[in-house]
């Protein structure tokens, strides 16, 4: 488990917010690892878009490795099992052109605060070198590409120039690099007062993110335009909403704006916190619209859009028995502890984050037929080739 350091306004600078943040490791209970069974359901029924662009991609001489990287990878296994169906699904389409595949190479990225270790102890061994390619990709105990990690923000460069031939990104883009420095500045009209996350928000807390966002996904671009190849494509998954109003956050409004926010107001109320200690931690999440991602995809320039649609995804947990309330309440705090942990741990230590979640769980069981009942998430997926 991680330990994260303790003290105000972590969430402020993006080089602070680098170096901290990520999904909570390890393989326990609220580790994302356990936690991210909903993303691997929401993952499988977008399977044919995400085909859709590996069909797109320009196959270069099979004499030369074909190179995927995979950025907000995690520490889970969605990563691994993504990448096996795009060399798969790569590698059946040099044979269908009566090629041998060539040799496969995949970059897994994520903040350096990532737990890789975790995520390299689920990697299958490689197969023995002397196998053909198709041997390899037909043994499925066995990893048929080479492994790297890479740590760094995606908001930054990663890669050598025209090195890659796929990127894909899935449920991380929705994260900003930080929160606007006005929304938790109390001198600002864009302060966040009693509130942790945008859901609801004023207009122009809302606006400061909208912004953010729209530097954040410019900058994304331009950096992977430099690091693709030729020929090569994107696939994008991140958090959307079906409102044209950003105040309206759709499913992450109703994990991080009701819930998680009310427990937050019971640390206040209990006197375990000050209020400004809660006004000053906010969820640095922005769920797009299909308009705001098309405005600086356009904008920017660097990408042709092949497609762009909001996909519904469901639920962002999942529970094998809903009628068991404990259970629903248990996975909704778990569920929020395994992607916002490692921050509220950072702002208010490790004993209050437990203190916080419990109340999460708390309220999560008292309301949960109606929590199962609304609340879903929705997806922009993205495909995009260089213009």
């Amino acid at each position: 488990m991680f330990m994260a350091p303790k003290g105000d306004n972590v969430l402020v600078s993006s080089i602070k917010l680098e170096k901290i943040f990520s999904m909570k490791g390890g393989k326990g209970e609220s580790s994302y690892a356990n936690n991210s069974k909903a993303q691997a359901i929401h993952a499988r029924s977008m399977l044919h878009l995400l085909k859709e662009t590996l069909d797109r991609v320009q196959l270069s001489s099979p004499e030369v490795p074909f190179v995927v990287a995979d950025l907000g990878c995690s520490s889970g296994s969605n990563t691994i099992n993504t990448v096996d169906v795009i060399i798969k699904h790569i590698a059946k389409r040099y044979e269908a052109l009566g090629y041998n595949p060539p040799e496969f190479s995949a970059f897994f990225s994520d903040l350096p605060s990532n737990d890789f270790n975790t995520l390299f102890q689920l990697f299958p061994p490689l197969a023995n070198h002397g196998s053909s390619m198709e041997e390899t990709l037909a043994a499925d105990s066995h990893r048929s590409y080479f492994a790297a990690g890479v740590p760094g923000s995606f908001y930054r460069r990663l890669f050598p120039s025209m090195s890659i031939d796929l990127f894909h990104s899935a449920f991380s883009l929705h994260w900003l690099s930080q929160v606007p420095e006005s929304v938790v500045d109390k001198r600002s009209a864009a302060y966040n007062k009693g509130r942790v996350f945008i859901h609801g928000a004023k207009e122009s807390t809302v606006n400061a993110y909208k912004k953010q966002f729209q530097a954040d996904l410019a900058s994304f671009l331009r950096l992977r335009a430099k690091e693709l190849k030729k020929g090569g494509s994107m696939f994008l998954v991140c958090l959307g909403r079906t409102s044209v109003d950003p105040t309206d956050q759709s499913g992450p409004g109703l994990l991080f704006g009701t819930h998680f926010q009310d427990a937050w107001n019971d640390l206040v109320q209990e006197g375990l916190i000050t209020s400004e200690k809660r006004d000053n931690f906010n969820i640095p999440v922005y769920a797009s619209s299909l308009q705001d991602f098309k405005e600086v995809v356009e904008v920017d320039g660097s990408f042709t859009i092949n497609k762009l649609e909001i996909f519904k995804g469901g639920s962002p947990f999942v529970v094998n028995q809903p009628d068991d309330a404990a259970e629903v309440g248990r996975a909704l705090a778990n569920s929020c502890r395994s992607v916002s942990g490692v921050l509220v741990d950072a702002h208010i230590g490790d004993h209050l984050g437990n203190e916080l979640f419990s109340r999460v769980e708390k309220r999560g069981t008292s309301q949960a037929k109606e929590l199962l009942e609304q609340i879903q998430f929705f997806h922009v997926v993205a495909s995009l080739s260089l213009a």
